[in-house]
């Protein structure tokens, strides 16, 4: 499995364009601006495979990329109050007809900003994610920006945070220093393998 042969592969922006689900799909999902894209491109050692924007709430599409034998699907951020009534609908309608197509959903990577507290928004999609059974892990992003004994105290009251869900796993990660990504790497890498073992058996 080479994440650096990762390539795009298209972007729907409803989900009447989606296309059917033929590869295991590693999902990334996040609120606007907590570095999906950057976590992306670092995961395959590429600058711009997944185009990084400094303007909140600008990536309104769903976008696929190719890796080898799965897909990394990159949902569009969450939880940016300056986008308009209509465009959030358009979102709401989009993520809610990709997890409610018979997809081969294999894992959600959640990704959260080290540096604050969950927000409600990030507290309702891991509380979804748990309803509905999809096998997840949580990536805290935005590490660098904290001193080292900011980072030990965030990532305490980030774990008091998510303490009912039970079984959570943490990955805090830089990107620029790409801390913590071969971490990701591997946990992505075991939970494809593990799916396509299952999917033989069936």
């Amino acid at each position: 499995m080479n994440f650096n042969n990762a390539e795009f592969k298209f972007a729907c922006g409803t989900s009447e364009q989606l296309p059917m689900s033929t590869l295991p799909e590693i999902i990334f999902s996040g609120k606007s601006n907590v570095g999906k894209s950057s976590l992306i491109n670092k995961l395959a050692n590429r600058k711009n495979l997944a185009r990084i924007s400094s303007k909140p709430g600008k990536t309104g599409t769903i976008n696929f990329f190719e890796v080898e034998n799965f897909h990394l699907v990159d949902l569009p951020g969450y939880g940016y109050a300056k986008v308009s009534k209509c465009e959030k609908q358009r979102w709401a309608e989009l993520m809610e007809g990709y997890f409610a197509q018979d997809r081969l959903f294999c894992m959600v990577v959640q990704l959260l900003d080290m540096r604050h507290k969950p927000t409600q928004d990030d507290l309702d999609m891991i509380q979804f994610l748990e309803s509905s059974g999809l096998p997840y892990i949580v990536v805290l992003t935005k590490k660098d920006k904290l001193k080292k004994s900011e980072q030990e105290k965030n990532l305490v009251m980030i774990g008091d945070c998510l303490k009912k869900f039970k079984g959570i796993r943490l990955f805090p990660f830089s990107a620029q220093t790409g801390e913590g990504a071969d971490s990701v790497i591997n946990t992505i890498r075991n939970s494809v393998e593990e799916f396509y073992m299952e999917y033989e058996e069936e």
